[in-house]
């Protein structure tokens, strides 16, 4: 499973997850820094890639959308980027079985700050 993170998060995370998301990318690296939120979608859609944002405007594309590509909508606050790459780990098995849902165009997770 291949995930493309939004600008919102760190380019780090791709090192520190790449055991268990191997060939990810970030927005940056496939040159949609400056790119709208739909053709961030349309790019991961026609690329393999789920989208992982703590934007919610992804969550309003997969409404509308529906899968193909998927989303991952982090509802995590101004969490650092060590909290977020342990949110990510925790949660491993449920992306996982996300990424194996054929219907389901959008996963959320949700941690408070009690969590880090």
């Amino acid at each position: 499973m291949k995930l493309l993170l939004d600008q919102n998060l760190s380019r780090f995370l791709l090192t520190r997850l790449g055991a268990s998301f191997a060939g990810s990318a970030h927005v940056l690296d496939v040159g949609l820094d400056q790119a709208t939120d739909r053709e961030i979608w349309d790019w991961a859609g026609a690329n393999g890639f789920t989208i992982v944002s703590k934007d919610s405007d992804f969550r309003d594309l997969a409404a509308v959308l529906g899968p193909l590509p998927k989303a991952i909508w982090l509802r995590v606050g101004n969490a650092s980027t060590d909290a977020i790459e342990y949110v990510l780990r925790d949660h491993v098995a449920v992306i996982l079985n996300f990424d194996a849902s054929g219907e389901t165009a959008l996963l959320v997770i949700q941690s408070d700050d009690s969590d880090f």
